[in-house]
């Protein structure tokens, strides 16, 4: 019956410990600042113009241009 007792407390030892290093990680380690002391150099990243995909023929044009050249 012992040897049950670690299987099934297994989860629940390392609950703890996540949640023990969460409060430590809160109230022990030092804070960073929220904010960058100053703004970043660089520009905002601006996207060039999409790219051109060459047009599609729909399937009754393609038949067409087809047939006219027999």
């Amino acid at each position: 019956m012992y040897a049950l007792i670690v299987p099934a407390s297994t989860p629940f030892v390392l609950l703890a410990v996540v949640m023990a290093l969460s409060w430590w990680e809160d109230h022990v380690l030092p804070t960073s600042p929220t904010e960058p002391a100053e703004p970043p150099a660089e520009a905002p990243f601006t996207p060039a113009a999409p790219a051109q995909l060459p047009q599609l023929l729909s399937v009754d044009t393609a038949l067409t241009r087809e047939d006219a050249g027999r």
